[in-house]
């Protein structure tokens, strides 16, 4: 069971916290609402309903607390008394906190309260208690029965933080100068505070700093599997080996959290709005006072039937018969046959047999690892399991086993290796592919090239020669992640500590500031997220040399950019080597296209031309290509041919900007098609254009088409009239 806590915030919003000190760009109750917040929202996120928060604001206007009638206790305020804080309550708080029109407010007071409220909701039950107190120091302060209220933290096992905006900290490096006299008093007074209730006290800027520090989550150990590892059955024989286990997870991946799926309640008074609070998918989240509800899923069958309405037919899930996949295939089996496809089993751990650690190949784990340790406060089963481990790790062996997890579960292989450390020893276990499991595939060899005849050739365009080679090794070495100490020693470059996974603390980052700031932009990630995403300067600095001679020796030249715009009013396009090929095969510009060859002379007379007049000559010789195609085609012989050509003739003059010259063209293709000048009944033509999506160009497709998306879409739906 999780552990209980019950934590209480307490939230100067002085009149003084509403400044902007140190040529900061936000106010001083801001900055510290950006540390409550994250703690808030960290604790919210937990979805626990033994994790309590209560707030408290110091220096408020009104006063209301349980003593408001003693002066001492003036301008103190419960924002939020102890309970499980819900997304409802961080939208209240988020209104409620704002900088005061006062100064005036004892924090010890708030402190006294703040004790107070966590005795009365925890009593003698054990709780994991915390106050955290913010403020700036510039209140006054009363340092009467100091001694009491350290002794009553201490009592309870309360643990007291204490932060503030410009705290001097010596270990951290901040000191402000020129100290207002009475915030080094409070100052001094709060420190000792801490002290003496062996608390936490320090400067606001490195508890904000370390916010960006992801936390990691500290995850109940919970055993997956308690039964017996056996050699053997021991139903039948005296001489088989039993050992009780357990199983726990040894890795397992953290993802990060799923999307909900909610809707607004239909039966909400009139005016209501919709509230942001966390709900479940029960009955009771519907009488909460939220305004959002689950959405629930309905599936239906149907199956084909042509006397009912619409041709299908509802049927209910209990007259379906079930079918299992096979491949692509769906096997049906009859409920009478459905017990061949349950496997009797017995939960346990069946060793199958032992492999040669060397003969195991790492890429065979099918799953995250687990680790399986003895039964626990049994020595016999401890022993056991030791002595078949050592035998393993001194025999370098693996054991393969059969896993059944619960009784009439399918059973997975499993392979066990040893594990010593200095502190446990166990086995680490992690699934192994059946032979469905398994895929192969052949590629060709890096090293040599195979011709169609068989012959290896190892010199060739597409293999590296050994500059190539050598250069890519000194590359490889030039980026070694090798770091030193100031003493010369290796230090670790990537410490496995510090390295977090940016997707799910990305996300939870995200959530927990949508959830205080709905209407502000997301923040860019933080920088420790990030610093493994790129290498670092010094890195590529010491490399660049290598990688100098890596581009030299594997001779990469840039590839020209893509240019945009006219085609017809740029230069065409030169090769790399600065060659004119049309000037070495003596080619002339070509003013008469070919039937036979058509698409590529017209796009190579549209490459050559230099005016529009050229464009709209080659249009026309390709449209008349196109329709004496339509006019001599035996059924459907050309009618791809056809197609292929408009398809050409749309997309280039669409790169050239010349979407008249097609649009026109088309309609009267349509036209004469519609009046059968072009050999007859020609339907199944316009209905492959139509299908083939070649339709007029509107001016979603180029902004000099005069026609509209609405007219495109009318020209192509238009019925076939006789």
């Amino acid at each position: 069971m999780a552990e209980k806590e019950a934590t209480v915030y307490i939230v100067d919003c002085g009149r003084s916290m509403g400044e902007r000190r140190n040529g900061r760009s936000v106010t001083d109750l801001e900055w510290a609402m950006q540390y409550v917040w994250d703690r808030i929202t960290g604790t919210v996120a937990t979805g626990r309903k033994t994790a309590l928060v209560g707030v408290v604001g110091l220096r408020t206007d009104d006063t209301f607390n349980e003593l408001d009638d003693d002066p001492e206790f003036s301008r103190i305020s419960v924002l939020s008394g102890l309970k499980q804080f819900l997304m409802e309550d961080i939208r209240q708080l988020g209104e409620q906190i704002k900088p005061s029109n006062t100064n005036k407010g004892d924090a010890i007071s708030a402190l006294v309260l703040a004790i107070q409220m966590i005795i009365t909701q925890c009593k003698k039950l054990k709780y994991k208690r915390r106050i955290v107190l913010v403020t700036d120091g510039q209140g006054p302060m009363s340092s009467e029965n100091l001694d009491q209220i350290t002794k009553k933290i201490k009592e309870d096992n309360i643990e007291l933080i204490i932060l503030g905006p410009d705290f001097d900290d010596p270990e951290y490096g901040v000191k402000e100068e020129d100290k207002d006299p009475r915030k080094a008093e409070n100052e001094a007074l709060l420190r000792s505070l801490a002290e003496d209730c062996d608390g936490a006290y320090g400067t606001l800027e490195q508890a904000v700093a370390e916010l960006e520090m992801p936390r990691v989550k500290n995850t109940r150990i919970m055993a997956t599997f308690k039964g017996f590892l056996q050699l053997g059955d021991a139903e039948k024989y005296d001489t088989a080996v039993r050992i009780p286990v357990e199983r726990y997870y040894r890795t397992y991946s953290a993802k990060p959290p799923s999307a909900s799926q909610f809707a607004l309640r239909s039966d909400l008074a009139e005016g209501q709005t919709q509230s942001s609070a966390t709900v479940a998918g029960n009955e009771e989240s519907q009488t909460d006072g939220s305004s959002l509800t689950t959405i629930r899923n309905l599936r239906t069958y149907q199956i084909t039937d042509e006397t009912a309405p619409g041709g299908k037919r509802d049927v209910e899930r209990e007259d379906l018969a079930k079918g299992y996949e096979y491949g692509r295939t769906a096997v049906h089996i009859d409920e009478t046959d459905a017990n061949i496809t349950t496997l009797e089993t017995r939960a346990a751990i069946e060793l199958v047999g032992f492999i040669q650690s060397d003969h195991y190949d790492r890429y065979m784990h099918m799953s995250t690892t687990n680790m399986i340790i003895a039964q626990r406060a049994n020595d016999k089963a401890s022993l056991a399991l030791s002595s078949f481990i050592h035998a393993l790790f001194e025999l370098e062996c693996y054991a393969v086993a059969r896993l059944v997890m619960k009784e009439n579960k399918a059973p997975t292989m499993v392979l066990l290796a040893p594990s010593i450390e200095p502190d446990y020893e166990c086995l680490l276990e992690a699934q192994l592919p059946y032979a469905e499991d398994v895929r192969t595939y052949r590629f060709p060899p890096l090293d040599r090239v195979i011709t169609v005849s068989g012959k290896v050739v190892t010199q060739h365009r597409n293999l590296p020669n050994d500059d190539l080679l050598d250069a890519m090794d000194q590359y490889v070495k030039s980026m070694e992640l090798n770091d030193t100490d100031e003493n010369g020693e290796p230090t670790e470059s990537l410490p496995i500590d510090d390295s977090f996974s940016p997707v799910l603390h990305r996300i939870d980052a995200a959530i927990r500031h949508r959830a205080t700031h709905p209407k502000e932009p997301v923040p860019p990630p933080a920088k420790i997220l990030t610093r493994f995403s790129h290498p670092s300067e010094d890195l590529v600095e010491r490399s660049k040399k290598c990688l100098d001679k890596l581009i030299e020796a594997s001779d990469i030249k840039k590839v020209p950019p893509k240019v945009k715009g006219r085609k017809r009013t740029r230069e065409a396009e030169k090769p790399l080597s600065g060659l004119d090929v049309d000037a070495l095969l003596h080619q002339e510009k070509r003013h008469k296209i070919s039937p036979n060859n058509a698409i590529p002379e017209f796009k190579q007379t549209l490459s050559q031309a230099e005016n529009i007049d050229t464009i709209k000559e080659a249009v026309q010789q390709m449209g008349a290509i196109i329709e004496d195609q339509v006019k001599h085609s035996l059924g459907d012989a050309n009618y791809d041919r056809v197609n292929e050509g408009l398809g050409t003739m749309r997309e280039e003059l669409i790169s050239y900007e010349e979407p008249a010259l097609y649009n026109d063209f088309l309609k009267r293709l349509k036209d004469r098609l519609l009046k059968e000048e072009l050999g007859g009944d020609r339907r199944e033509l316009w209905w492959l254009i139509r299908r083939s999506k070649l339709g007029l160009i509107d001016r979603v497709q180029s902004d000099r088409s005069e026609v509209t998306e609405e007219e495109a879409q009318a020209f192509m739906s238009a019925k076939w009239v006789v």
